[in-house]
C-alpha cells in the first residue's frame, strides 16, 4: 500500500512520447502534471514519471533532493487520493509530475501541494 516499486515508474519511451504528445496537463505550483488514459496492460493503476529540470537546478544533489521529496509525498498519499478513484472506475493512467519551482521547497510544502494536485487530478479524472 505504501510502497513505490519499479513497476510503478514510467520508463517506456513510447509511452512517455504518447503522454507528452497526446496527454492533458495542468499547473499546480510548484508542479506541472501531465496525464493520459491508457489501454496498456499495467500492473498498477498509475505509472508515474518525476521530472526536475537540469536547467533550473544545475547540481544533481539538488535535483535528487527534490525528486526524493516528491517521491515520498506521492508514495504516502497515492492510495487514498489516486488508486481508489482509478480502481473504482477500472481506469489506468500515465502521469508525469514536473517540478517547475525556482527554489528547493521544504517537505511540508511539497506534501501540501502534492495533496492539492491529487485533488485537482481527481476532479479531472472523474469528468
Amino acid at each position: 500500500m505504501y510502497t513505490f516499486k519499479k513497476e510503478e515508474r514510467l520508463c517506456n519511451k513510447k509511452l512517455i512520447d504518447a503522454l507528452f504528445h497526446n496527454g492533458s496537463s495542468f499547473l499546480c505550483y510548484p508542479f506541472k502534471a501531465s496525464w493520459l488514459f491508457t489501454d496498456e496492460p499495467l500492473e498498477y493503476p498509475v505509472q508515474i514519471l518525476l521530472i526536475v529540470s537540469k536547467k533550473r537546478f544545475k547540481r544533481a544533489v539538488d535535483r535528487n533532493l527534490i525528486k526524493r521529496r516528491m517521491r515520498e509525498a506521492y508514495r504516502l498519499h497515492k492510495q487514498k487520493h489516486l488508486y481508489d478513484i482509478l480502481n473504482s472506475g477500472d481506469k489506468k493512467i500515465l502521469l508525469s509530475l514536473g517540478y517547475i519551482g525556482k527554489e528547493i521547497s521544504p517537505y511540508a510544502f511539497t506534501e501540501k501541494k502534492m495533496l492539492k494536485l491529487f485533488a485537482q487530478l481527481g476532479a479531472e479524472l472523474t469528468k
